[in-house]
């Protein structure tokens, strides 16, 4: 099959395990992000996120036609929605689409932006992750997601999990991280102990199996923002994340990734 590549025209679209809307949804794309698409079962398109490489299967209608020159043009694409709960498109037909934070907005001009051939209008100051300072920001776009709830899969405003909590919040600061938590967990260099942390080092954490399974941000050697349940604040030592609501600690702590200096 000729490569074939694609933009998400819509808020938000599944990226679900198997072609069936029945599926486990195992990521989610944004608005305006790009795939390439590497099979076909029907209305069900396999394809691979731009950004990350990460695979699942879409139902084609949620995606626009782009060419093999504007998916490699939207590799280095700068320009997304902010960190806000306004970010609102305006499409040619007078329907609104509402965006989460770090939706790319493609082939911006003069206050519209483009899904392969549709046009929207911006309704709000588009954020260009180029002028993020990760220092400064860490901390308060972390928080921005604070109290949204846990979804398996998630990378929306209405649900993230944890590795898509990390994820979006670099994305904003102009870091490429991968999808999963394992994933993550081969990226960055390793913070040897825990006093030694600063805010925006990336901890992770095992299970039984030694599999590493969950991920967050921390603020400080002794607190970390994490999506479990929701996304929240809580302690961490040593042992790893004490749970005050369970009264117990909810993960084992295996290492801890730096990405900045």
């Amino acid at each position: 099959m000729e490569n074939q590549y694609g933009i998400c025209r819509i808020s938000v679209a599944p990226l679900r395990a198997e072609p069936s809307d029945k599926a486990e949804i195992v990521s989610q794309l944004l608005f305006g992000e790009h795939v390439e698409i590497v099979g076909k079962e029907d209305r069900w398109w396999l394809v691979k996120n731009g950004y990350d490489d990460y695979e699942g299967w879409i139902d084609f209608r949620q995606l626009a036609a782009i060419s093999d020159q504007q998916f490699k043009e939207m590799q280095d694409h700068k320009l997304l929605a902010p960190l806000s709960f306004n970010n609102v498109l305006t499409a040619s037909d007078g329907s609104l689409y509402h965006l989460s934070p770090a939706s790319n907005l493609p082939y911006l001009a003069d206050g519209y932006c483009y899904a392969g051939l549709e046009k929207f209008k911006i309704n709000f100051e588009p954020y260009d992750k180029s002028t993020a300072d990760f220092k400064t920001d860490i901390e308060s776009t972390a928080r921005f997601f604070q109290n949204i709830p846990y979804l398996w899969g998630g990378r929306h405003l209405f649900g993230l999990d944890c590795s898509g909590f990390v994820q979006t919040v670099f994305k904003m600061l102009n870091i490429k991280l991968n999808r999963d938590a394992s994933q993550q967990a081969e990226q960055g260099e390793l913070v040897g102990f825990l006093s030694e942390v600063k805010a925006g080092d990336v901890a992770f954490f095992d299970n039984a199996e030694g599999k590493i399974t969950h991920v967050g941000i921390m603020l400080s050697p002794n607190e970390i923002i994490h999506s479990s349940a929701k996304v929240k604040i809580d302690p961490i030592d040593d042992q790893g994340i004490f749970n005050r609501e369970l009264g117990i600690y909810s993960h084992k702590l295996r290492i801890i990734k730096r990405f900045v200096e």
